[in-house]
């Protein structure tokens, strides 16, 4: 400027004046760089600012791009303002691509929303201490000033490049740092109380080791009057103090109209702004609703006006009239109360489902109605989730059944498929294992996974009707089988010796050609006397199996139009995208008994989406629901398989970060 610095602010405020002359004190009001539009309504006030915003175009007044910010400036107005901000600030950086996606849109609508009903802050005592809640996370750090309750400031920025390497323990630590530097002005001088998540943060003033970065963040620490103290991250200290405390009240600024003089009611003047106050409401605790049912129930009133007598010794009553047992709030006989209380020391986010006996002692030291214990019992016995997701402690249900002994040789058969073999030149990838209950001998048939039924028909036709003749039964008992030449203990020699009558020729015995075949009528005897030894074996052995098997079973019985619960298994696969341990669902269901088809097998009427899964299921994989739920259980995030398994797939993706390591990025990914 030719004119010099001194000059500038004059020439500029003229320069101003003569660009808006014509709305100059109509809607606009200019002092040198600063412009206030003011209109009566929001309509008006868009067709104010288009005209603004047209004059400077046309006298080429531009804003400077490295000036436009204003959000951030109310940071500390905004809790969790960095998170909510990632979004835009992230397209910022060097060499990144702008795309302006749903997330940044969402981000952007919620800063407008906050800052159009940002609270109003508390103002700082510094004779009172002050109160620091400090979390850090994989994104950013974030921190809140407060004292007696209420919300002074708040702090938050995203972690840089490095800090992203950082451990877990250094990353709590570094919000601390980051609130004692930005409230430096208010906390240094003055007593702290910092609470943090992190419960190693409390003894590191103590810790004998500390690395660099920690002895650095240690010696600024030491400048300030504080305490560490430790709260759980369930405690969530900072939105209590936001959310249930009833002083704590949201203060919401907004813009009116008032009459301001009644005669000339016609006449209104905008006024500067009205200041509205909200107070949060809050339910009664479930004390509350113990005490207002005590005085309601006559049964009660009964209590009350017996209390003098020695029966009722254990009873008192406090100075408010309340009725307690042995300091234990004495819960009057109204059911829907005591449902909220068992579903409050049983579902709640903080209880997590505990036993019977863990529910009953945490509710004993503050309840007591009678027959507490036995409730207890009975509502986790009907628990929907319990039963889904809970491991069986008992013997599984169901006594062994043995099938019966055949008669003969190859009347009755097992068979079933050895699959995942190695594929030879041929093509055959399985084998099918053809067994005979009597004698134990075997045939494997080479087969592939590809053949229809009819191909499985014509083989077996060939190779075992022309041979043994038709079967009377056919069990398929999903067991593995090895050759039949080995001594088996239920027959007392080898299946080979049941079937041909004399011991199969091997490499150790190449010389021998077996025994002497007898024939004629004595060839019909000395069968009948194999059959019966056989049989007899056989019996014996089945006798003292079912004997050791029963010994860890125990009977269960159901009837037709019982509701059960049906066990199913996770795939053994990789877990990372599953839910895990504990929290995978061990069973599914209720679904409703059609039939009983045997001592110890039922028939299960399943929903349309399970037609791929035979109905009918041993009484180990059942167990028995005593309540049915009012609603439908929804199955749909969980596919059962024919095998009954099931695999856990991500839903969708939550979140992605990447960490950079001195040779390469890896991506990390949140499903859900």
């Amino acid at each position: 400027m030719s004119f010099g610095l001194t000059n500038a602010p004059a020439f500029f405020m003229y320069m101003m004046n003569s660009v808006f002359m014509n709305e100059l004190d109509k809607f606009v009001v200019v002092f040198i760089d600063d412009i206030l539009i003011y209109s009566k309504n929001e309509k008006e006030h868009e067709e104010h600012l288009r005209v603004v915003l047209t004059r400077l175009r046309e006298h080429k007044l531009y804003a400077k791009f490295s000036k436009c910010a204003f959000a951030g400036y109310y940071r500390r107005f905004i809790k969790d303002f960095s998170k909510i901000a990632k979004p835009m600030t992230s397209l910022t950086k060097k060499n990144a691509k702008f795309v302006w996606g749903p997330k940044c849109e969402d981000g952007f609508r919620e800063l407008n929303k906050l800052l159009t009903t940002a609270p109003v802050l508390a103002q700082p005592d510094v004779t009172k201490p002050f109160d620091v809640y400090c979390d850090a996370s994989g994104q950013g750090l974030g921190c809140v000033l407060m004292q007696e309750g209420r919300v002074i400031a708040y702090a938050s920025r995203q972690l840089r490049k490095h800090e992203a390497n950082y451990p877990t323990h250094d990353l709590e630590l570094a919000a601390v740092v980051h609130a004692l530097k930005i409230w430096r002005h208010y906390l240094l001088g003055n007593t702290c109380h910092i609470y943090t998540d992190h419960k190693s943060l409390k003894y590191i003033f103590t810790q004998p080791e500390l690395n660099m970065r920690q002895r650095r963040w240690l010696e600024l620490i030491k400048d300030y009057d504080l305490e560490i103290h430790y709260h759980p991250g369930k405690a969530n200290v900072v939105a209590d103090a936001l959310s249930r405390r009833a002083h704590c009240n949201v203060i919401e600024a907004r813009p009116t109209a008032r009459v301001i003089c009644w005669e000339m009611d016609e006449i209104e003047m905008p006024t500067e702004q009205l200041v509205e106050l909200y107070s949060l409401i809050i339910e009664p605790t479930i004390k509350d609703l113990v005490i207002i049912a005590q005085k309601q129930d006559p049964g009660m009133a009964h209590i009350r006006e017996g209390i003098d007598e020695e029966k009722k010794a254990c009873f008192t009553l406090d100075d408010q009239g309340v009725l307690w047992f042995n300091n234990r709030l004495v819960v009057p006989k109204d059911m829907e109360l005591r449902k909220k209380i068992l579903d409050e020391a049983h579902t709640s986010v903080l209880t997590m489902h505990p036993g019977s006996n863990k529910m009953y002692q945490d509710l004993k030291q503050k309840f007591w109605w009678t027959r507490m214990k036995r409730e207890i019992a009975k509502y986790v016995s009907e628990c929907d989730v319990c039963k889904r997701v809970k491991a069986d402690h008992l013997k599984p249900g169901g006594m062994l059944q043995p099938l019966n002994i055949p008669a003969w040789k190859w009347e009755d058969i097992h068979m079933d498929f050895m699959v995942g073999l190695p594929r030879t030149q041929k093509g055959y990838d399985s084998i099918w294992v053809i067994i005979d209950r009597f004698t134990k001998s075997a045939h494997f048939l080479p087969v592939k996974t590809v053949y229809r039924a009819n191909t499985y028909a014509e083989l077996y036709i060939a190779k075992i009707v022309s041979l043994h003749g038709v079967p009377r039964t056919i069990t398929s008992d999903r067991g593995s089988f090895a050759y039949n030449n080995g001594y088996r203990e239920e027959l007392e020699y080898g299946s080979f010796r049941g079937l041909i009558r004399r011991r199969c020729r091997t490499p150790l015995n190449r010389s021998e050609h077996g025994e002497r075949v007898t024939f004629g009528p004595d060839l019909v005897t000395q069968a009948e006397e194999q059959v019966k030894f056989i049989q007899s074996n056989l019996k014996s052995a089945q006798s003292r199996q079912k004997s050791y098997s029963d010994r860890r079973r125990r009977p269960l019985v159901f009837e037709k139009g019982d509701h059960v619960y049906l066990r199913v298994s996770p795939m053994k696969r990789v877990h990372r995208f599953g839910v895990k341990g504990k929290l995978a669902p061990r069973y599914v269901g209720p679904f409703k008994i059609t039939e009983k088809c045997g001592p110890v097998a039922y028939r299960l009427e399943l929903p349309p989406h399970l037609a791929a899964v035979h109905d009918v299921f041993h009484v180990s994989q059942l167990k028995k629901c005593l309540r049915v739920p009012e609603e439908e259980v929804n199955m749909s995030q969980v596919q059962i398989e024919p095998d009954l398994t099931y695999e856990a797939r991500p839903i969708k993706i939550l979140d992605q970060k990447q960490r950079s390591t001195r040779r390469n990025t890896v991506n990390f990914y949140k499903v859900q």
